[in-house]
């Protein structure tokens, strides 16, 4: 009995862990406008530019800038930001076939 206790009690702290890490961040203010950035020079023929964008980070806007990655299938789909009831919120970038 008392592993089984031992155990739901180790799998409560791990489903706390997981969810919290996944819960969505909502953010008071829309960020500010978008840097423009001058592009530099693809590093090579497949290099795709992803846009910089702001982050929230510690209380506030931080911006990271636009770079070069290599090409995966499919389309990039940039970040951006969503007006929700609770606040603003950052859908990340990826990848879309």
């Amino acid at each position: 009995m008392r592993k089984i206790v031992l155990f739901v009690c180790v799998l409560s702290v791990a489903f706390v862990f997981l969810f919290r890490c996944a819960a969505t961040v909502y953010v008071p203010g829309p960020p500010p406008p978008v840097k423009v950035e001058a592009k530099p020079a693809p590093p090579h023929p497949h290099a795709v530019w992803i846009d910089g964008y702001w982050k929230w980070s510690h209380g506030g806007h931080v911006w990271v800038p636009g770079h070069w990655v290599k090409r995966a299938h499919g389309t990039w789909v940039a970040g951006h930001w969503d007006k929700r009831p609770r606040g603003w919120v950052f859908i990340g970038g990826r990848w879309a076939r």
